[in-house]
């Protein structure tokens, strides 16, 4: 089953222009569904109310299976599965198990990441991204609205809030959305 919801878009020519438009909008009672920039802008998180990723605190538990996996598969296997005298140094010598853990925590980590990144931004196989305007990834910078989010306003008063805090075009764009 598919739906048609409609979106308002704002189209900005500077980045500097977007951040305070996005600023004053937000104070004003917009809410705003997305942002998109051809190029990271600082600031553009904190302005949109965004809360910190906890994709870091992902990063260490996936180095830290990587670093329990990889110390309980030397230990298991060098000291009691297989152990061997190489040397003369014991069974579980543990300056040696390093190089494998940390590429094990790295690998781990980095494996990790990507899957999860990939599930959290929703760009897994199958998915298809909705493009706004395709100028946002060339030289433009887009502000996204809901008008069903933004029942206070009419689009009207929308469309003259963005055109005020600098937008260089409004756009309607119609989207058709499978559940």
């Amino acid at each position: 089953m598919s739906e048609v919801k409609s979106y308002l878009v704002g189209v900005f020519d500077d980045d500097d222009v977007l951040l305070n438009a996005i600023k004053s909008l937000r104070e004003q009672g917009l809410k705003i569904v997305e942002a998109f920039t051809p190029f990271p802008i600082h600031g553009i998180d904190g302005a949109l109310g965004l809360k910190r990723s906890r994709l870091p605190q992902a990063a260490f538990m996936f180095g830290a299976t990587g670093l329990t996996c990889g110390l309980t598969l030397q230990i298991s296997t060098l000291g009691f599965d297989w152990p061997m005298n190489i040397g003369g140094k014991p069974h579980l010598a543990f300056p040696a198990f390093i190089p494998v853990s940390f590429e094990l925590t790295v690998l781990f980590a980095a494996l990790g990441m990507v899957g999860t990144f990939l599930l959290a931004s929703g760009l897994g196989p199958g998915s298809q991204k909705t493009v706004f305007d395709p100028r946002s990834s060339d030289d433009k910078f887009i502000l996204v609205f809901d008008p069903a989010k933004n029942d206070k306003f009419s689009l009207e008063e929308i469309t003259s809030m963005l055109k005020s805090a600098g937008a260089s075009e409004v756009n309607i764009k119609d989207i058709v959305e499978k559940h």
